[in-house]
């Protein structure tokens, strides 16, 4: 280990809790800036190459394709966690019109992007990684890498037949609610046109990479890179290290949060030297990660998975309730389980601060008993409350300061000075680099307005952007009026978070699907939140609001507390979620779907569904009564029984209303479960043309225009998306179809 800066610091005693409390404010003072986010800059601009895509031409996403301009139930925004459980459970309600579009080249999210050496999940495998049971998927370790993650999300696709229903590499431009249509429409750079009738959106947390506002990035004449965007092209190597291009280099690292941590130990075996600089040392606790006890795995009980994160977040909460996970991140919460047991149940602030303080001495320790230079250690030392900053695991990261060629630069909370083209400057001494990582990670608090880089446009034209102006307003963090059929899955303000991420979003991809399905069901056209039911649900926020300002305030800087800008108007992570954590709010949700959707939902469906139920069951149908009839025809969700299909079939020829219920389909749902039925059957598909879709126009007393969507399934087991339009002509008091012109669309093979 090099000589360090920052060394010479002398720490109160560990047992005078106000000396702590001084130290904590010093420590924090010295992090605090007037712009808090805003210090950090956006990848684009001269900074776009930051964020371009090293992985993109040899994903399924780099491929050539068609431009598509098409109609769908339902569009999903982002491919990770959050929009695959919400394609699935979409598929598994029913809902199988759907397109999932990504900027990613593959589905994965953050694990897509993060493909740094050394990357590793944080959270325990069997309870982050959604969809275990399902999939069959089995993690080789308690915290599985990297590689595993991002093959699990690609085995969600394969086993769910998503990548057919994917756009994948492929940048949404702009999202717009057509009043009439009553329709998302949904632009993208590759020129694609999707008018949705559903709009989810799960572009997550850990989605849009950020810079530090360090003067100069640009000017580097070396190799720079963000750690999400990792360039094995430069260093060598793979995800298991052996970065053989670094050699003969100097390699800067800027941050120290968990991708830092993760990256440093293999810097430290492969380059000439490493330059760590530091801002805020990290909480590292130990990590004992290994492999996975296959038979336990295999041996355990359907629903395992889902009891097991709810356990986790039990744990979390300080609940007196069995630690399955038992591991280092659930530690505190056993702490606090206890703590709060011993002052009978009720929190007690003093006892949880004391154990706390406690908790931050072992670190401290931790970081003595393994870094050999004494500056080193006292300089990786964190002071502040232990949840202030997110906390991290590893057995190796401490570990690398001891190799010669590893200098930590602690800039003493100040951050570093600027860059010039072949060095960073500190305190005015340079140190001369030939590569720069930014290992600082996501913007985990950017608005789903500036999340996914697009404009997102309501009703009237209004943007999410300035409907939130002055805050958040929403119903469960997942609907906002102006916004009809919009659901927000995977945000956590206004909701709940938990620091394993994918639990509260498969409960919420969950509670949308459910929802979507009722809506198409009941012809339901728009859905949207009213004024009244966003003011229950602010009203219900603070009644239970939990306030940790006065803790926040005393945190050093992190975007759990706005990096320390206390008068900013978004609140904090946890500060702006529902103040009884994920096990109340996912009670709330569930209780009001039960009781209260038509209370709080301004529901606008098709009146003609009522209709068409009683004229199917009229012997004597005028002319304006079958039109009516046929425009039905056109909304998705409608739902036909064997005698409903067979008053059709006596009013329209049968191959614009086909009775499948003979080819063992029973009843149909519009053209997406007409797809999904020939997928299935296969061989057996009956060779017909079935249409759906209808819309009549241009109405005189003997003949009519329908425009129609269908499925043709023809001999050799092509199944072939067409456009018709048709002429509709009355003969013996039948309207029957007459001239067609057919426009084929896309094809595939079924049989």
């Amino acid at each position: 280990m090099e000589d360090t800066a920052g060394a010479g610091r002398r720490s109160p005693s560990e047992f005078d809790p106000v000396g702590l409390r001084r130290k904590y404010r010093e420590e924090r003072d010295k992090r605090l800036r007037a712009d808090g986010n805003a210090q950090y800059l956006d990848v684009s601009g001269e900074l776009a190459a930051f964020a371009a895509d090293p992985y993109l031409a040899s994903s399924p996403g780099g491929r050539p394709r068609a431009r598509r301009s098409t109609d769908v139930d339902v569009l999903v925004l982002g491919g990770g966690w959050s929009g695959l459980q919400t394609a699935v459970q979409l598929q598994k309600t029913g809902t199988t019109d759907f397109l999932i579009v990504d900027q990613a080249g593959d589905f994965g999210g953050v694990w897509y992007w993060n493909r740094y050496p050394g990357v590793r999940c944080d959270m325990e495998s069997y309870i982050y990684m959604p969809l275990l049971e399902e999939v069959g998927t089995v993690p080789t370790e308690k915290y599985a890498g990297g590689p595993e993650m991002l093959e699990h999300a690609r085995a969600i696709g394969r086993k769910f037949d998503l990548y057919p229903r994917a756009l994948l590499g492929t940048t949404v431009l702009d999202v717009t609610w057509d009043e009439s249509l009553s329709r998302w429409v949904v632009r993208t750079d590759r020129d694609d046109v999707v008018r949705a009738r559903y709009l989810t959106i799960g572009t997550g947390p850990l989605s849009r990479a950020k810079l530090p506002g360090i003067t100069g990035i640009e000017s580097f004449r070396g190799r720079s890179f963000h750690s999400s965007r990792w360039d094995y092209t430069v260093t060598g190597g793979d995800w298991s290290g052996n970065l053989d291009k670094l050699g003969d280099k100097r390699v800067a690292l800027i941050g120290t949060g968990a991708s830092s941590i993760q990256i440093l130990p293999h810097l430290a075996e492969s380059a000439r030297h490493v330059y760590l600089f530091q801002r805020t040392p990290s909480t590292v606790n130990p990590r004992n990660n290994r492999p996975t006890d296959r038979e336990w795995f295999g041996n355990q009980e359907p629903g395992w998975q889902r009891r097991r994160m709810d356990n986790f977040v039990q744990m979390m909460a300080g609940l007196p309730v069995e630690d399955l996970v038992a591991d280092e991140a659930t530690d505190m919460g056993r702490r606090m389980a206890a703590a709060m047991t011993a002052a009978n149940g009720r929190p007690d602030v003093a006892m949880m601060q004391a154990v706390d303080f406690q908790k931050m001495r072992e670190i401290r320790q931790r970081v003595t008993d393994i870094v050999e230079d004494p500056a080193a250690a006292a300089a990786l030392q964190p002071w502040y409350d232990y949840f202030c900053k997110r906390p991290l695991f590893s057995d190796d990261y401490y570990p690398a300061f001891n190799g010669d060629n590893v200098t930590l630069v602690d800039t003493d909370g100040r951050g570093v000075d600027h860059v010039t083209e072949h060095a960073i400057v500190v305190d005015g001494v340079e140190h001369g680099v030939d590569l720069i990582i930014y290992g600082t990670g996501f913007d985990a608090m950017a608005p789903t307005y500036e999340a996914g880089g697009y404009d997102l446009i309501g009703r009237d034209g209004v943007s999410l952007a300035d409907h939130w102006r002055d805050g958040m307003r929403s119903l469960h963090g997942m609907m906002t009026s102006q916004f009809p059929n919009l659901f927000l899955v995977g945000g956590v303000e206004q909701a709940a978070i938990s620091i394993n991420l994918p639990h509260v979003a498969s409960h919420q991809a969950r509670h949308v699907a459910a929802l979507i399905a009722r809506f198409r069901r009941a012809g339901v056209t728009a859905a949207e939140v009213t004024p009244e039911a966003e003011r229950r649900w602010a009203d219900e926020m603070a009644r239970v609001h939990v306030d940790r300002s006065r803790y926040e305030s005393e945190c050093t800087p992190s975007y759990y507390n706005n990096e320390g800008k206390r008068e900013s108007a978004r609140p904090s992570v946890n500060g702006g979620q529902y103040g009884r954590g994920p096990i109340g709010y996912l009670a709330v949700i569930e209780d009001w779907a039960a009781t209260d959707v038509e209370r709080d939902l301004r529901l606008t469906t098709n009146s003609l569904r009522e209709r068409m139920t009683s004229m199917l069951s009229t012997e004597e149908l005028s002319t304006d009564d079958r039109l009516q009839i046929a425009e039905i025809l056109s909304l998705h969700g409608h739902i036909f029984d064997g005698a409903q299909l067979d008053r059709l079939g006596e009013i329209f020829t049968p191959d614009v209303v086909y009775d499948l219920t003979d080819a063992g389909l029973g009843t149909f749902e519009g053209i997406d479960v007409l797809r999904a039925a020939f997928r299935r059957l296969g061989a057996a598909a009956p060779r017909a043309h079935h249409v759906t879709n209808v819309v009549i126009s241009a109405v005189g007393p003997d003949e009519a225009t329908a425009r129609s969507k269908g499925l043709m399934i023809m001999a050799d087991g092509t199944l072939n998306s067409v456009n018709h339009v048709d002429t509709v002509r009355r003969h013996n008091g039948h309207w029957r179809i007459g001239h067609r012109v057919v426009t084929a669309l896309d094809s595939e093979r079924v049989a």
